[in-house]
């Protein structure tokens, strides 16, 4: 496992934790790390939305429903999660974007999207 432990986010400082409840990121450590093993480079963190969770069905990848042969909740809007950073960049294309943590998003993404394409989609909370 490739822990990255001095991983850099988008904005130039130490990778911030994405989310734990439920447990996120390709290393189930709730950070959006990235290694060799991560052939989906699972490096955008996004906050889940109705919109994002069904567009992502809709193109084979149901984050929503349940699995738990691989401890896995299911998401619903409002969940933190490390997304594809290309699943992600289709999505912004489409239009169906989730918000962004930039913090706690890996530096690694910025070789398939844009910070300001990142920017644009920032998560705010209220």
């Amino acid at each position: 496992m490739n822990s990255e432990m001095n991983a850099i986010n988008v904005i130039g400082t130490p990778l911030q934790l994405c989310g734990c409840q439920p447990v996120t990121g390709f290393y189930r450590d709730g950070f959006c790390h990235t290694g060799s093993e991560d052939l989906g480079k699972h490096t955008v963190c996004a906050v889940m939305t109705t919109e994002f969770l069904a567009f992502s069905k809709a193109r084979g990848n149901d984050l929503s429903t349940p699995r738990p042969e691989f401890d896995f909740p299911g998401l619903k809007p409002g969940d933190s999660w490390c997304v594809c950073v290309l699943r992600w960049k289709e999505a912004y294309i489409q239009g169906a974007a989730p918000p962004v943590k930039l913090a706690a998003s890996h530096f690694n993404c910025l070789a398939h999207v844009t910070l300001e394409q990142l920017r644009q989609c920032e998560y705010r909370p209220a």
